[in-house]
């Protein structure tokens, strides 16, 4: 299954926060914006403390996607 993170975007947009914001308010590198914005992986230890500045669950800023298989 693959990752999206556009919920994180739109959440962060209705915050009116920036990349930069999160990434200081969560103290992790700018690597990490840029591995959400690819939508690749973070740890769990990422996820949660972008939820903590957030204040919203993992539910609110990821959704999993079935990827495709052909048979």
């Amino acid at each position: 299954m693959a990752v999206s993170y556009k919920r994180l975007f739109h959440l962060m947009i209705e915050k009116g926060m920036t990349n930069a914001q999160l990434q200081q308010k969560a103290g992790f590198s700018a690597n990490i914006i840029t591995r959400l914005k690819r939508n690749g992986y973070i740890s769990l230890e990422s996820i949660e403390s972008i939820c903590h500045v957030m204040n919203c669950s993992v539910d609110d800023i990821l959704e999993f996607i079935p990827e495709d298989k052909e048979e």
